[in-house]
């Protein structure tokens, strides 16, 4: 070995001996003044303190922190001045290992370098008035002024094991409560303050900035590093952005702490990458996570949010939270929508002054797009304002194929066969379970080229087009073309007060319309006659928007003023139509009808009352100059057998008074028509009618009786079910003269009787004086004859027994 090798380990060898000497000494030094060590130590640790710190025993472990000297401390308690008033112990340590300076103490000071806590709980606690148990923090006169000198707690590095840490400020309602399994790092001081950095692992118990409305990350672990700068001249810490695993979640964090003034204020910058929808909601507060948790993201999203508040008594922290969402599927309590892509935000702080709070909370997301049940939408800001009662806002526009519909509403009230759709609407509305509730909107709803089917009363309509106008109040019908087999209307209608009448009370919405049409046939919408069909419900979810739609449809009430050039109904055909109809839930009513039939018009009023397939009607009519043969053959007879339009020519002026029964399939009800009927036939002409001819037969027999004439012909007919009483009535014709009454049965009981004198009226016209052709009238020979049913069906004619 080479002679200087061998000088420098003789050298080294010293050394270390020394070394050990000293350390050996040290260690016997502090077994032997362990008492006035623990006093020094206690000193030097009280030192910076307005309040008192006692330690039960004291332990050496030197090896711990070899070269240095470590001391094991037990059962170490720290009180404020006021622990008695409030009994809550700042800190409590099972083991508090501290390391001191082995140099320091051969010079006859105590230099604690390190310090250890193990099985302790930490409580910070500030009562309603604003007093914390941090005051035994308060420094007290300088070292200058004391002339105390010699001690130093400046430390270097520092770990926490097993330690409960609680922050519980009663005055502002905050609770903020850790359990750490770890904490350990090192401290440096620059000549601007100090430098920590140190690892972190920990369980919240409660992460609570307002304990009324529950804590965020509760039971949630904690881990990462942190870098921590304070600042003696701005009096501030520095929290550098850090990675951090919170719960599932990996976030980045970043804040700032400023203690001056008082009280502590801080901002928080909290980032999220890419993380899941459920696994950032269950870090929210409680109320908020409920809500929230009926919502979800497909993919993982990227979130940041920014806390500002104080450690006071200030309330609620300033919270702004921002997203960025691209092509995602959003799963709501109403359905999903796909594509879905929008830049989010929260605050709770939506106008300056007014707090941060729920009543002055808002959720914006601007360029919302995405598709629902197919239904492609935009909304360039939607907003929910006011947590405490929310109410969304925005304007959404859609561009669509009018079948969509059928998924959102269902196909058993209205099916959707074909169209397109146009929407441009701005709509507010509260927010009820986290779904829009009653929404009140105004702008339009355009639809072109629709085919569709009212489900409950089975009417279809192809080639529809229509215009919804919404107005603040009102809604307003435009350019609504409907089409159903060949019928064709025009219609523009409105509904006043409509939106607030849809949602409240729909039995009392109105809608008013003007109806045009170049010609419709009746038959096409028997579909109104009949009771409205309970279909059984075949969509997937049932929606408030479905059901008021339903309602709406089923107890709102209609008042047409109709305009019709043509109106069919099988061989009926009227022209220049004009009418108000009101439907009800009940019926409807039709009031001031005006039509032209058959050279003549028509003038009605009358009810319908619904009952099933069966349909209750009360009508009264005038008829003026109206040909008699063609309204027989329009309206099939009335049903009568013996007299069809066949045998009677003439214009026909009338009153009527009926009421009765007609179908859903808008037949008349056999037998079910009750009131009057009064008529004035003029050149009235009446052609083979067989009861007549069968008269002919034995009692003028060179008389033509194929075609009798009448000048004037006037009477009344009761009406009553399966009868009409023909009331006393006198026939003066060209060819024949008789007096009728009686009554004339669809069934049994005809019994007419007719008075028919055999003289010939021919020559009585050649009297000029009306009184004494009507005392001719019935001079000579008169038949005394009955109509009455045969056995055969048929009406059959025998001498009257009741009149001489």
């Amino acid at each position: 070995m080479p002679r200087w090798t061998k000088l420098t380990l003789q050298i080294l060898s010293a050394l270390l001996g020394l070394f050990l000497i000293v350390f050996i000494a040290l260690a016997i030094y502090v077994n032997l003044n362990k008492k006035e060590l623990l006093v020094s130590i206690t000193a030097a640790l009280n030192k910076n303190l307005d309040g008192n710190m006692t330690i039960g025993g004291m332990d050496p472990t030197l090896l711990k922190s070899f070269p240095g000297v470590s001391l094991l401390l037990t059962d170490v308690e720290l009180r404020d001045k006021q622990w008695q008033r409030h009994q809550h112990t700042l800190l409590k340590a099972k083991k508090f290992n501290i390391s001191l300076n082995t140099l320091a103490m051969l010079k006859g000071t105590i230099q604690i370098k390190k310090i250890d806590i193990e099985d302790a709980s930490i409580y910070l606690y500030t009562d309603t008035n604003g007093y914390s148990n941090t005051a035994v923090f308060k420094k007290k006169t300088d070292t200058a002024e004391t002339g105390e000198s010699g001690m130093s707690t400046e430390l270097k590095r520092f770990s926490l094991t097993k330690v409960s840490f609680k922050v519980d400020n009663q005055k502002g309602n905050k609770l903020f409560d850790f359990a750490i399994s770890n904490l350990s790092g090192k401290i440096d001081y620059p000549s601007t303050g100090w430098h920590a950095r140190f690892k972190l692992k920990t369980k919240v118990n409660s992460f609570a900035f307002n304990t009324k409305k529950g804590s965020f990350i509760k039971d949630k672990e904690i881990e990462g590093p942190f870098s921590v700068f304070y600042n003696d001249k701005s009096d501030m810490i520095t929290v550098e952005e850090n990675r951090l695993k919170i719960g599932d979640g990996n976030f980045r964090v970043a804040g700032k702490f400023y203690f001056a003034p008082d009280p502590v204020t801080f901002t928080l910058n909290i980032k999220a990458d890419q993380i899941h929808w459920k696994q950032a909601n269950s870090l929210l507060l409680p109320k908020v996570r409920t809500k929230l948790g009926k919502f979800d993201f497909e993919k993982p999203l990227d979130v940041n949010c920014d806390i500002v508040g104080n450690l006071g008594g200030g309330g609620d922290p300033s919270i702004r939270v921002a997203t960025i969402v691209k092509n995602n599927t959003l799963t709501t309590p109403g359905g999903k929508i796909t594509k879905c892509s929008f830049n989010g935000s929260f605050t709770n702080n939506q106008y300056q002054g007014r707090g941060f709070n729920d009543a002055n909370s808002a959720i914006k997301l601007y360029q919302f797009t995405g598709d629902f049940e197919g239904i492609p939408f935009q909304v360039d800001t939607a907003a929910i304002n006011n947590f405490d009662r929310p109410v969304a806002t925005g304007v959404i526009r859609s561009n669509f194929n009018i079948e969509r519909l059928n998924e959102v509403i269902g196909d058993d009230l209205l099916k959707f066969e074909k169209g397109t759709a146009r929407v441009n609407l701005h709509y507010k509305a509260d927010m009820v379970d986290l779904q829009l509730n009653k929404p009140y909107v105004q702008g339009t709803v355009i639809i072109d080229d629709a085919s569709i089917n009212y489900v409950p009363r089975n009417l279809q309509f192809k080639n529809t087009s229509i215009s919804l106008h919404f107005t603040e109040k009102d809604l307003l019908i435009k350019n609504l073309k409907l089409q159903s087999g060949k019928s064709v209307v025009l219609m523009e209608g409105t509904v006043k007060n409509f939106l607030n009448l849809y949602y409240n009370a729909p039995e009392k919405i109105l809608l008013s319309w003007q109806v045009r049409s170049p010609q419709i046939h009746l038959g096409e919408f028997f579909g109104f006659l009949g009771a409205r069909k309970t279909v059984a419900k075949k969509r997937k979810k049932s929606g408030s928007f479905s059901d008021n739609l339903a309602a709406a449809f089923e107890k709102s009430n209609v008042d047409l003023d109709l305009r019709l050039d043509k109106v069919y109904y099988n061989k009926f055909l009227a022209t220049d139509a004009q009418a108000n109809l009101y439907l009800s839930q009940s019926g409807m009513a039709l009031k001031n009808v005006k039509i032209n039939h058959a050279g003549g018009s028509l003038k009605l009023n009358g009810t319908l009352t619904q009952k099933g397939q069966n349909n209750l009607f009360a009508l009264n009519a005038n008829i003026s100059k109206v040909d008699i043969k063609a309204f027989f053959r329009a309206f099939n007879n009335f049903g009568l057998t013996t007299l069809t339009s066949e045998n009677l020519k003439g214009f026909l002026f009338a009153k009527t008074n009926l009421k009765g029964v007609i179908t859903d399939r808008g037949t008349l009800q056999k037998n079910s028509i009750y009131g009057n009927v009064i008529f004035d036939l003029k050149r009235g002409e009446l052609n083979n009618f067989d009861p007549i001819l069968n008269v002919a037969k034995f009692a003028f027999p060179l008389r033509n009786l194929n075609n009798i004439t009448f000048s004037n012909l006037n009477g009344k007919f009761d009406l009553k079910g399966n009868r009409i009483t023909i009331n006393p009535m006198q026939i003066s014709s060209s060819v024949l003269n008789m007096d009728i009454a009686g009554i004339y049965s669809f069934t049994q009981g005809t019994h007419i009787a007719l008075d028919i004198p055999l003289r010939n009226p021919k020559k009585d016209k050649l009297i000029e004086d009306a009184a004494e052709r009507r005392e001719k009238r019935m001079r000579g020979l008169v038949l005394r004859i009955v109509a009455v049913d045969g056995e055969d069906g048929k009406i059959k004619l025998k001498w009257n027994k009741d009149k001489k």
